[in-house]
């Protein structure tokens, strides 16, 4: 949910634990993950992955572009808008929000910013597969919510996985090549101490569990 380096507790730089005691790497991996992490946030994996779908929902047409960059607004940019607002308050100290327990009010920002975009996009008369979609993200959101009331998981994995996923149902099949990419979400998150593993598969399943919506179209 962007910082220097992953919190340590023996002092040397990238090693050690986090303070939820998860290990943390080498400065060089961590370099690395550290790449990869801000790369592949949420709001740019949605700027692009909302753009294609946009595109393939309106088969080709060009208009499909401006509903794809409408749903990367409402749920990527808009929410991250609000991130950095309040990180500028002092809310929290990174785009990250270690602490879960202050996560709640951006899941209800991204809920309050997909529905929205959604309604828009029925007033529109949006392409059916960037509104399914939005709705897919827009109940996705809501198990992330009720998941991390109890348990940190992770944010960034589950929305790298639904866009792959998403791609690959209402584009091509191929697109599935591209959990490489999740992949390597889930390794960043992992490395930089901010999710264990099973933090990030369970990010990564939620994720794919969004192309269950076209199952009802």
């Amino acid at each position: 949910m962007t910082g220097t380096t992953a919190p340590t507790t023996d002092g040397a730089p990238g090693r050690g634990t986090t303070g939820e005691g998860i290990p943390t790497t080498s400065a060089r991996t961590a370099s690395v993950a550290r790449t990869v992490t801000d790369v592949l946030q949420p709001r740019n994996v949605l700027l692009a992955g909302m753009l294609g779908i946009g595109l393939a929902a309106a088969g080709g047409d060009w208009t499909g572009l401006l509903w794809g960059f409408l749903g990367a607004l409402c749920a990527g940019l808009i929410p991250a808008g609000y991130i950095e607002w309040e990180r500028g308050r002092g809310t929290w100290g990174d785009r990250h929000v270690v602490d879960r327990t202050k996560r709640a009010p951006i899941f209800f920002v991204i809920l309050g910013s997909i529905g929205t975009g959604s309604v828009v996009m029925v007033l529109g008369s949006a392409p059916t597969g960037i509104l399914v979609a939005m709705l897919a993200l827009w109940v996705m959101t809501i198990g992330l919510l009720a998941v991390n009331t109890v348990w940190k998981i992770s944010v960034d994995s589950a929305v790298a996985s639904a866009a792959v996923s998403l791609l690959a149902v209402v584009h091509s099949p191929w697109w599935i090549a591209a959990y490489a990419l999740t992949a390597a979400v889930c390794w960043s998150r992992v490395a930089l101490g901010y999710h264990t593993v099973a933090q990030t598969l369970a990010g990564a399943g939620l994720g794919a569990a969004t192309t269950v919506a076209y199952v009802f179209v």
